[in-house]
């Protein structure tokens, strides 16, 4: 039996154990420090609180002591951590990483070199590697319309896994594969990890709209079409800039997992609270508060750096999010500021 471990043990990460076991993995999942409460519950035999569904039966746990212990004799490796802390655990794990034939990335993200200059996480993972001089198995990026807790609880779900070596994410998708969780595999791992963090980035518009609605008792379903559109031409086109397919966006790594995130995603709840009046630093802290992470604030952040650092006038060619960067700064009205950048320009 082939063995695997996946490490975080949040939502993504335990769902996954479901698709995994059913596919015959010998199924690992390893918990970081922040994730002892949440193996408390499985182990109990309680649903996981994240998701609300109990862990797959004969999913081995281990708490953050144990992580050589996790790693040993595995042929796979989820990396299934907030993005933050991608490059601790990174640096923890890696040399169980460098023994396995593959490292799969359900993270998503940005990150920061020591000069500052922001890299997609399978490019910071080779950096952190080389500078331990470690050298890793091939990586896939995993990401696609993939809410946990239908995975978790077997749902069809269908999700995109991309390799700079395309016939790796084709070897996975062929191993990981059941009749209801379906893999895509791509050669265009850049499309797929810019998509993953910038969808996040968008759902946070999306939400505001839904936020609107709840404040004025009306829907504004016409500004939330018009924004999932920007979002999806911005995502191609950020990608496109840097090196990805531009088709890539129009599936489901964007088109898709905008879809699924803009209905009830954490990132669409936190823009859904602005919209209907909160202030952005107030709903972000009771998110915190409430163990929900928004991932979209910190990923718009680091965007904004990147196409900085892009140049050529970038910045100016994604006005949706310059909107988003705008409204969780706390400006006002959220309204005017997402409709100005999606709406099209009234013609002279």
């Amino acid at each position: 039996m082939p063995k695997i471990v996946v490490l975080g043990a949040g939502a993504m990460g335990s769902a996954l154990c479901t698709p995994l076991v059913a596919a015959g993995w010998e199924t690992r999942l390893w918990g970081t420090w922040l994730d002892d409460h949440l193996l408390d519950a499985c182990e109990q035999g309680l649903p996981h609180p994240r998701t609300n569904v109990p862990l797959a039966k004969g999913t081995l746990l281990y708490r953050s002591g144990q992580l050589e212990e996790a790693l040993d004799g595995v042929d796979a490796v989820f990396l299934s951590v907030a993005s933050q802390g991608v490059p601790k655990v990174t640096e923890l794990a890696l040399q169980g990483i460098s023994q396995a034939k593959v490292l799969l990335v359900t993270s998503k993200g940005f990150c920061p070199d020591d000069q500052g200059r922001i890299e997609l996480l399978p490019q910071a993972i080779r950096r952190i590697a080389a500078e331990h001089n470690a050298t890793l198995p091939p990586i896939v990026g995993v990401a696609g319309p993939c809410k946990a807790n239908e995975v978790a609880e077997g749902k069809p779900t269908a999700t995109i896994y991309g390799s700079l070596d395309r016939s790796v994410a084709e070897d996975m998708a062929r191993r990981i594969s059941t009749d209801v969780y379906c893999i895509e595999p791509t050669g265009d791992e850049v499309g797929v990890e810019v998509c993953a963090p910038m969808k996040n980035v968008y759902a946070i518009s999306l939400g505001v709209a839904d936020g609107l609605e709840e404040a004025t008792g009306f829907p504004h379903h016409n500004l939330k079409a018009a924004t999932f559109a920007q979002a999806v031409r911005e995502m191609s086109l950020l990608s496109t800039v840097l090196g990805a397919d531009p088709v890539t966006a129009f599936g489901l790594a964007g088109v898709g997992d905008l879809e699924v995130t803009g209905l009830s995603g954490r990132n669409k709840v936190y823009g859904l609270r602005i919209g209907r009046g909160e202030p952005a630093v107030d709903a972000l802290d009771a998110m915190v508060a409430a163990e929900q992470t928004v991932e979209g604030v910190p990923a718009a952040g680091l965007a904004k750096t990147l196409v900085e650092q892009l140049g050529d006038g970038l910045p100016a060619k994604l006005p949706l999010l310059q909107a988003v960067l705008r409204v969780i700064s706390g400006e006002q009205p959220p309204l005017d500021i997402i409709s100005a950048a999606v709406m099209p320009p009234k013609l002279a």
